[in-house]
This record gives C-alpha cells, structure tokens and sequence, in this order.
C-alpha cells in the first residue's frame, strides 16, 4: 500500500514541479492527476497495481472534506456579513454555468442535425 500511495503521490509531485516551474496557470494536482490518466491508458497493468489503494482512498474520501468544514466553521463571521452575496453568487454562477451547458448541448445538436424536443 505504501507503494501504490508513492506512484499516487509522485503524480501529484510531478504535476506541481511542472506547474510551478513553469508558471503554468494549471494547478499542479489537476496536471498530476492527468499524466496518472495517460500512465493509466499506457500502462493498463498499472491500474490493476494501484486500483486497490485507489479504492480505499475513495472510501475514505469524506475524510478529506474536514478541513474545508472546520475552514467555514472557522469564518462563520464573514458568512454572517457577506453570506446574501456568496449564497448570491454562488446560486447565479451555478444558474449560468446551466444554461451554458444548454446553450452548448442546443449548438452541438444542431450542428450535427439531431433532433430534440
């Protein structure tokens, strides 16, 4: 297990290195985690290696959402001040990001000509 937490974590390691040396605007976990998808497409002997780590990793993935609910917890202040406009701009952005989605699904069927109703 140790192991397959190493592979998991030089992925993300690499990712940083790159994304930080050369400034790129990608965070260095995303990047990470993309060269793990391409190692995973080359290398199908990798996934079998790694999935049961993996697997325990996702079981345990509500572990990792402490620390985002203590941060909140720790700024309940400023949700008291500003939380109209957080709760504002959080349910406006997700209302766009929705109707892009639909925008974009209408464009593509109607450059490949399917219907909808």
């Amino acid at each position: 297990m140790i192991l397959h937490l190493t592979i998991l974590l030089s992925f993300q390691l690499a990712g940083e290195v790159i994304s930080r040396g050369l400034g790129l605007p990608l965070p260095g976990p995303v990047l990470g985690m993309a060269f793990l998808f391409v190692a995973l497409l080359i290398l199908p002997k990798l996934a079998d290696t790694i999935s049961g780590t993996a697997k325990g990793l996702l079981g345990h993935l509500s572990l990792l959402f402490v620390p985002a609910g203590v941060g909140v917890v720790g700024h309940l202040g400023t949700l008291g001040t500003d939380g109209p406009a957080l709760a504002l701009a959080i349910i406006g952005s997700t209302l766009l990001a929705l109707l892009a989605g639909v925008g974009a699904f209408l464009g593509v069927a109607r450059l490949t000509g399917a219907k909808h109703d």
